[in-house]
């Protein structure tokens, strides 16, 4: 298959960059990211297309490996550095599944969207943060997130600059993806107000509706964002592409243990599973 064919380039002509309607997509995007920290690109895949990237994720969702437990906004350890009710010290659960790069089939249409040259040059001019590499861990370059009843992420920042999604199937309720923009910058962590949203107070979240065939550029270094409870036997199914400014850029091995439940990735995926 041509990967290309699951983009709907009458919207989104990723092929043709110098392309007017290009050109017009790649500024609203930037403009959409300059004002909330993310540029919502809905329909990006066709009809057709979601129904192969559904039939994918659901051949996919058996290798997904469940991770979950508790955590702070601050993906951190605890520390005696704050007090017990500090911003850094607010307990949350969560719990995700996710498959790997490494044990996604080269046919995967999800892989071949990822590996897609024209895609990575797209996401590339939005950012406009210079050259794009996808990035070099071999088990977190691409995942399928798989999210089931009672599964959630609690609020929290990301530790890299950018994250980019897309949306594959919804839950049945719940799976709500939810922001707050730009709470805290290089300068002022903003904890009073990190902990005001983390005690319930919702007057500055947004919702971002991430329906099925939606690609999501999220700066999510200095959001706070969530994924609510999971309700329904419906399977919550997002795609995330991974890509770094620098070529050699890869995860810790406790990250891949704990993500992936293994350290050293498979050399070619696996034929059947389970293994």
């Amino acid at each position: 298959m041509n990967a290309l064919d699951l983009v709907d380039l009458s919207r989104y002509p990723i092929n043709d960059l110098t392309s007017p309607g290009a050109k017009l997509v790649i500024e609203d995007a930037r403009a959409q990211i300059a004002e909330r920290g993310a540029a919502e690109l809905t329909n990006f895949i066709t009809p057709h297309g979601i129904a192969q990237l559904v039939s994918d994720a659901e051949e996919l969702a058996p290798r997904a490996h469940p991770s979950g437990g508790i955590g702070t906004a601050y993906l951190e350890l605890p520390s005696n550095e704050w007090a017990a009710d500090h911003a850094r010290q607010t307990w949350m659960p969560y719990a995700v599944r996710a498959v790997g790069y490494d044990v996604m089939p080269f046919t995967s249409p999800l892989r071949q969207l990822y590996e897609l040259d024209a895609l990575t040059r797209f996401i590339e001019a939005v950012l406009d943060r210079g050259t794009l590499y996808h990035y070099a861990d071999p088990c977190g370059a691409l995942n399928l997130a798989v999210m089931a009843e009672g599964d959630q992420l609690q609020w929290h920042f990301d530790q890299t600059d950018f994250v980019v999604s897309l949306a594959i199937q919804s839950a049945q309720r719940g799976g709500d993806f939810d922001v707050v923009a730009r709470i805290r910058d290089g300068e002022n962590e903003n904890y009073d107000t990190v902990s005001a949203v983390l005690g319930g107070d919702d007057s500055s979240v947004l919702t971002l509706a991430m329906t099925p065939g939606t690609l999501l550029i999220f700066e999510g270094r200095n959001s706070l964002h969530r994924v609510t409870p999971i309700e329904g036997s419906t399977l919550r199914h997002v795609g995330l592409l991974a890509y770094d400014t620098k070529a050699t850029t890869t995860s810790s091995a406790l990250l891949r243990e704990i993500r992936y439940g293994r350290v050293e990735a498979f050399s070619t995926p696996p034929a059947t599973w389970p293994l």
